[in-house]
């Protein structure tokens, strides 16, 4: 069965979502979900009926989640790294706490297969406790779905 790439990334803010610390980290939320949802290789994002995933604490009140399906890897990086999406990393810092273990988890899911919180915070529990594997993984030491299909 083909394999589609599931992410999940976690940011600690810095302050409230609706302070003035973070008004331009709020302002452009829509714009960039938009720009992920028409990148090729886009295929699903967590949100709530508001559109965004802001409201959602499962990781806790001070922090947010962003979580989302792409066709393969090349897809997501295309738009993480090679996109307007740069112009909000470059300024993370002014939002959001550094974390010191992992808060971002890429793993292969069945094509159509939309996952759950439980799942992600599960996947990157694992990234934490065993490094990276087949089973979560990162950027920077990736595995392909051809081996993800063979399990």
């Amino acid at each position: 069965m083909p394999h589609q790439l599931a992410q999940l990334n976690i940011a600690h803010l810095l302050a409230p979502m609706d302070s003035p610390q973070l008004a331009d980290f709020a302002a452009n939320l829509d714009r960039i979900n938009a720009l992920a949802e028409s990148s090729p290789g886009f295929v699903w994002r967590l949100q709530t009926d508001e559109g965004n995933a802001t409201e959602i604490d499962f990781f806790g009140p001070d922090y947010i989640v962003n979580m989302s399906v792409w066709e393969d890897l090349d897809a997501l990086h295309n738009y993480v790294y090679r996109s307007a999406h740069t112009e909000i990393l470059r300024r993370k810092k002014e939002w959001f706490h550094t974390m010191s273990e992992a808060h971002m988890v890429l793993w292969w899911v069945p094509e159509g297969h939309r996952p759950t919180l439980e799942e992600a915070a599960q996947k990157l529990n694992v990234l934490r406790e065993q490094g990276p594997s087949v089973d979560a993984f990162t950027f920077k030491q990736s595995f392909p779905a051809s081996i993800a299909q063979r399990e």
